[in-house]
């Protein structure tokens, strides 16, 4: 922002000359001061008012070229609106420089108030920036503050000198996570029966809590953390296993998302049987599917199409969506019903329930959910055959392992 002049200004005229030939400065504040006397009366003699404060110094800037002078005129005011207005149009009347003829023309009346109101925000900020930095955020003494506290009720457990909370002993359920950060941040939320395992093995101090407690495992969302649950199943008393999201570790949880996963844990066993090998689930529909031919059997029930043809039947469609992660839905003659282009358990429930009087067996490239298994069971559905199949209970649907 330019110099503030003493008059208080309030508005700048800016306009612009062209003369027919060379003029200077002296020239051009001389035909302002000249060509506008008496215009208007002695109210709006520029020479009277600058005299009294009314106008500041008159400012030319001009360039020549081809022996034509151009430039701005810049006359600084502390008139009012209406006032200042009526100086620029009698600017414009002037129509000789010097010798010259000349035109002289309006660009802008600018408020110089608005220019220092510009200069005091941001001259503010600036102030309000170096004030922030110099005092503490409230925010971080409390983050400090409830740190230290936490820190304090972490205890050292056992021969190994685990992180533990401080309800290790009281409480009859352990939580048991990876590290001392996960500790921290269970206990930022209330949790105080958490303990760390310090590492990837399964330290004695916990294998000796899990003969007493029901122990959770609450693992982070990554394969480690995996890795780690499958070891400490089968190395301890493991209850339930409780997992973070994807991606996402323990410590980085916020208070909702762990009792989230808290709540969604579920039985070791469970846990171990969604980590089975592929190989050995298909063995295991496959298993069922036998066991299900020997059931007619014994109950002297024929099947409603020979075993072997409806398998290399099921076998041929197989083939033909092996790999596209697609579900086909067959009729009583192995006949298209209809192609579910995505093996989503909800994508393919319905598309069973959209078809559920005509639909005789379902080939999945991918899993068959209990969910798929139960709306297949509904709606009479004799026959499905999927890679994999999540546990479930009895059926009457015959299931097949691909």
């Amino acid at each position: 922002m330019g110099k503030i002049s003493p008059i208080s200004i309030k508005y700048t005229i800016q306009a612009k000359f062209f003369a027919q030939g060379l003029v200077e400065k002296p020239d051009v504040i001389g035909a302002v001061f000249g060509q506008t006397e008496g215009l208007l009366g002695e109210e709006f003699e520029l020479r009277e008012l600058q005299r009294n404060g009314k106008i500041g110094r008159i400012d030319v800037s001009l360039s020549v070229t081809d022996s034509k002078t151009e430039g701005i005129i810049s006359i600084p005011t502390s008139l009012d609106k209406s006032e200042t207005t009526i100086i620029a149009a009698a600017i414009e009347t002037i129509d000789r420089i010097g010798p010259c003829d000349a035109k002289v023309e309006i660009l802008k009346i600018e408020d110089v108030r608005g220019s220092k109101r510009e200069y005091v925000v941001e001259r503010a900020k600036k102030l309000l920036e170096e004030m922030s930095s110099q005092s503490p955020d409230f925010r971080e003494i409390e983050t400090a503050v409830s740190s230290a506290v936490r820190t304090a009720r972490i205890i050292e457990y056992g021969e190994e000198k685990l992180p533990a909370g401080p309800e290790i002993d009281s409480s009859e359920e352990v939580i048991v996570v990876e590290g001392r950060a996960d500790v921290l941040n269970l206990l930022n939320y209330g949790i105080k029966n958490s303990i760390a395992m310090n590492g990837a093995s399964m330290p004695q101090t916990i294998k000796e809590l899990s003969k007493s407690k029901k122990v959770t495992m609450f693992i982070d969302g990554d394969r480690g953390g995996m890795l780690n649950a499958k070891d400490a199943i089968k190395t301890a008393n493991i209850a339930y296993i409780a997992k973070a999201p994807d991606g996402k570790e323990v410590e980085e949880l916020a208070g909702k998302e762990i009792l989230a996963c808290l709540r969604a844990r579920i039985p070791s066993q469970e846990f171990l049987d969604l980590l089975e090998p592929r190989k050995e689930r298909r063995g295991r529909g496959r298993r069922m599917a036998e066991e299900k031919v020997e059931e007619k059997k014994e109950k002297n029930v024929e099947p409603e199409q020979d075993s072997t043809e409806y398998l290399e039947k099921i076998k041929e469609v197989f083939k033909e969506i092996n790999g596209t992660r697609k579900a086909f839905l067959a009729d009583r003659d192995f006949r298209k019903i209809a192609l579910v282009q995505s093996s989503s358990a909800s994508d393919i429930v319905h598309a069973l329930l959209r078809n559920k009087r005509r639909v005789y067996a379902l080939i999945i490239d991918g899993v068959a959910t209990s969910n798929i298994i139960k709306t297949a069971e509904r709606i009479d559905c004799k026959h499905l055959a999927a890679k994999n199949f999540a546990i479930t209970a009895e059926t009457s649907v015959n299931l097949i392992g691909l």
